[in-house]
């Protein structure tokens, strides 16, 4: 099973996530996460950065399509891949309402459609082929001259049947939130296995982002969580994905605990059919940086 680490880089600076990127490769995980938020631009960053840690892959987690068109992300993605030896893994997803209507004023209809029309677009652009889609909600007239440079593996954050489907159909992972053992082995790998075999294609990789701490005091940190991420149950697509799991808010989804609870809870989702952990580092300062340094160690 692979490992992973998802740095913050919620206000601090370039050279900081780079240090953070560094302590996440020297404690042993295979990835560095970035995902979109507020501020950096992920895949710049993961530019800017990668020299730091020359050993380690390189994934977003996820990049908003609604703002990029296919082909500038398409490049965009291409000159990370060429920057950096190769080592990018491109999750994209299609985000939220509250963000997408909100912030940028884009309509945020039928996402599922939208990511299938995005998705069907992207995947040969990343190739070097020339594309000519016009869907309802994306058309794409062109083709990228990037030279000799391969196709990065391109990831969806999938959740929902609809959404698990176009992943069994044209990703080659999925990263999930919120997710633990019950509904990633009762509901996302039974979706992704039965949409790729309808494909033709191999089942895509599970890539669980989950929220972890090493900590003598759980309950502490579900607190943080909660008070951090809470909102997080409201999206619709989020509401839907704990009431899978069973649970009511996000901060029930925390996997904390000392080395051997933690250890305990990663081979559940191991046996569930999680092929990738992303480890989120959660709580105070010093369980975070305690969950850094051992958290890989205890997925294998």
């Amino acid at each position: 099973m692979r490992t992973g680490a998802w740095i913050d880089d919620d206000g601090v600076s370039v050279a900081t996530v780079a240090e953070r990127a560094r302590a996440a490769a020297a404690a042993g995980y295979e990835t560095v996460w970035l995902s979109e938020r507020s501020g950096w631009d992920p895949l710049t960053l993961l530019t800017a950065v990668g020299a730091a840690v020359p050993e380690v892959q390189l994934g977003t987690a996820v990049v908003r399509t609604h703002p990029r068109h296919p082909l500038s992300l398409a490049a965009q993605a291409l000159t990370t891949q060429a920057a950096t030896g190769g080592r990018l893994r491109l999750g994209v997803g299609p985000s939220h309402a509250p963000i997408v209507e909100g912030q940028y004023g884009v309509p945020y209809d039928r996402p599922a459609r939208h990511t299938r029309e995005y998705l069907t677009a992207l995947r040969p652009l990343l190739r070097g082929e020339p594309v000519a889609h016009a869907g309802v909600t994306v058309t794409v007239n062109g083709q990228l001259a990037g030279a000799g440079v391969a196709a990065p593996p391109l990831l969806l954050s999938a959740l929902g049947p609809v959404m698990l489907r176009v992943a069994g159909e044209l990703a080659d992972g999925v990263v999930t939130t919120w997710a633990g053992p019950r509904s990633i082995g009762e509901h996302v790998v039974p979706a992704l296995t039965a949409a790729a075999a309808a494909a033709g294609r191999e089942r895509p990789a599970v890539i669980a982002g989950v929220c972890v701490a090493v900590t003598s005091d759980p309950d502490g940190v579900r607190d943080w969580v909660q008070r951090r991420f809470g909102v997080a149950g409201d999206l619709p697509s989020y509401r839907a994905q704990l009431d899978r799991e069973g649970v009511r808010t996000p901060a029930e989804t925390v996997v904390a605990g000392d080395e051997a609870a933690v250890g305990r809870a990663v081979r559940a989702l191991a046996d569930a059919g999680m092929d990738e952990l992303m480890v989120l580092p959660v709580g105070p300062a010093a369980d975070q940086a305690r969950t850094l340094e051992v958290a890989a160690t205890l997925a294998r």
